[in-house]
This record gives structure tokens, C-alpha cells and sequence, in this order.
């Protein structure tokens, strides 16, 4: 079936779309995408990412001593999942889609514009967290036994949990849209992200914990906290999908890539380094890289 002019064929920018079917986007008209494209599995493996949080919490809850170095590792490796990734894979297919609709100069200027527009997100995002609340710090699970019971800690605990909220927001977006894009893609990006919020379930059980000393609840509120990563997923699809076109897709392919550099930097290498020695965290970095690298000359 051929595509007139006034529409814009999707396949381009979905590779992972059946290319017997033709989705299309109406440009005189309102813009839809032919949803018979599955967005399930994109949905749950946001869920899974969100709920990693109860992980962190569970270990709070049975482990007695934090694995410091595997938690360093690990953290290195989610950070080097999502730096490659991000300039490597969605760097280079947002550039891509969008030098195709504008050009590549004009291509490169939006690609560019997007990305840090992701950086300054979710840098506004992290700004507005108050410090103290900040969930970012290492805990070990070591302190919910060490720590006097204090009330006043249930309200801290219960805006570190706000907190993990508000930053797993566009984790959301950014685990979703990427797997829509590209399901491989999305998995090692909900993988790397479930990695990285594990401590942040720590963070919010072990503040709870000291408060009401009651591990259960604090499990609960850490797995609650992890839910706004798939309601940034679905806010992702009943708001941006109608709309979605070529160049739609290219910016917000190109904003997560910076959500997740700045994320990196922030949060994943800082923790890597706080919870273990510097070249543990460092060698997580290179495997997480390597392995991506790995996966995506696996998959091409």
C-alpha cells in the first residue's frame, strides 16, 4: 500500500514494527500510530525496573551485611550500560531520524537541543529533591540494626520515597519509549535501571525502619516508590504516543540519552565509587560497556 505524501511512514523510526505493516501518522490530520504494535512488553519491563526498589528493600530486610563490592560493581556496570548506550545507540538514531526530516545540519542542532534538554530535566528534577531527603547517599543495611528508633525519621524516609518517585518518573519515559523504539534496547536500559534503583530501596526501607521499626512497611513503601516508573511509562503512552512522528521520536530518543548520562554521572558512579574501591566501580563501567557493545553486534 503505497504512503501518499501527506503521511509519514513510522517504520523508519519503530525497526522493530512488523514491515508488512504500514504505520502511518496523518500530518493534516491528527496524528495516530496503528497500536496494533504490542506495548505490553515495553510496560512490563518498566514495571519490573520500577519494582527492582522492593529488591533493595528485600535485601534490607533478610541481609544482615551489604555485599559492597558486588553492589559497586554492579552500579559501575548499570552506568556503563547507559553511557554506551545512550551515545552510542540513541544518540546516534535520534541524529539519524531527524537529519532525515530536517537535514543534517538542522538534524544535528535538534539532536543536540534535545539532549541536553534531557540533562536539564532531569537536573531540575534532582534540584528540586531537597538534599537532606536526597536519596542518592549510601546506605548499608548494617544501620538498621545499629540506629536508635526515632519517629521523626518515618517523615524523612516517606520524602526519600517522594524523592525515588519523582527521579523514577522520566526512568519511566525513558525505559518505554526506548523499548517501543527498540525492544533489545529496552531490555539492557529496564536492566540497568532495575540495577541502579536496588540502593535507592535501601535508602527508602532503612530510614522507615528506624522510625516505625517495622521491616514489612518499610518494604512496602519501597516497592510503592518504585511505581512511578511505570506511570511515566503510561503517561508516555497515552500522551505522547497519539501524537508520536518521525521527528517527535527522534528528540525524545535523543532527551533520554541525556536522563540517562546525567543519571550515570550523578548517581551511578558516585554510589559505584561510595559503596566500594574506585577501580571495582571502575571495572563495572568497562564490563557494563563491553557487554553492551557485545549485545548490540549480537543483535544488529
Amino acid at each position: 500500500m503505497p504512503v501518499s505524501e501527506n503521511r509519514i511512514r513510522l517504520d523508519s523510526v519503530f525497526p522493530s514494527l512488523s514491515p508488512e505493516k504500514h504505520y502511518i501518522c496523518e500530518v493534516n490530520d491528527k496524528p495516530h500510530i496503528n497500536m496494533e504494535h504490542n506495548i505490553l512488553i515495553p510496560l512490563l519491563l518498566t514495571l519490573g525496573a520500577g519494582l527492582a526498589t522492593g529488591i533493595g528493600s528485600a535485601i534490607a530486610f533478610f541481609a544482615r551485611r551489604t555485599n559492597k563490592r558486588l553492589l559497586s560493581f554492579s552500579l559501575g556496570l548499570s552506568g556503563g550500560v547507559m553511557i554506551y548506550v545512550s551515545f552510542v545507540e540513541l544518540f546516534q538514531q535520534a541524529q539519524t531520524t531527524l537529519s532525515e526530516e530536517w537535514g543534517a545540519h538542522t538534524g544535528i542542532i535538534v539532536t543536540v537541543v534535545s539532549f541536553f534538554a534531557g540533562i536539564l530535566l532531569i537536573g531540575v528534577i534532582d534540584r528540586l529533591v531537597p538534599s537532606f531527603e536526597n536519596p542518592h547517599e549510601a546506605h548499608m543495611v548494617e544501620e538498621m540494626d545499629k540506629q536508635p528508633r526515632n519517629p521523626k525519621l518515618m517523615r524523612m524516609g516517606m520524602m526519600t520515597a517522594l524523592a525515588i518517585g519523582i527521579h523514577n518518573f522520566p526512568e519511566g519515559i525513558a525505559t518505554f519509549t526506548s523499548a517501543v523504539d527498540n525492544m533489545a534496547l529496552g531490555v539492557a536500559i529496564a536492566v540497568a535501571i532495575a540495577i541502579h534503583n536496588i540502593p535507592e530501596g535501601i535508602a527508602v526501607s532503612i530510614p522507615i525502619f528506624y522510625a516505625t521499626g517495622d521491616r514489612k512497611k518499610a518494604f512496602k513503601l519501597s516497592l510503592l516508590s518504585g511505581l512511578a516508573e511505570p506511570v511515566g511509562a503510561l503517561l508516555a503512552y497515552l500522551v505522547l504516543m497519539p501524537f508520536m512522528s518521525p521527528t517527535l521520536m527522534g528528540c525524545i530518543l535523543a532527551g533520554v540519552a541525556g536522563i540517562m548520562v546525567f543519571i550515570s554521572i550523578d548517581e551511578l558512579l558516585p554510589a559505584a565509587r561510595e559503596y566500594g574501591e574506585a577501580h571495582i566501580s571502575i571495572y563495572g563501567v568497562v564490563a557494563g560497556m563491553a557487554l553492551m557493545a557485545v549485545s548490540l553486534i549480537l543483535l544488529a
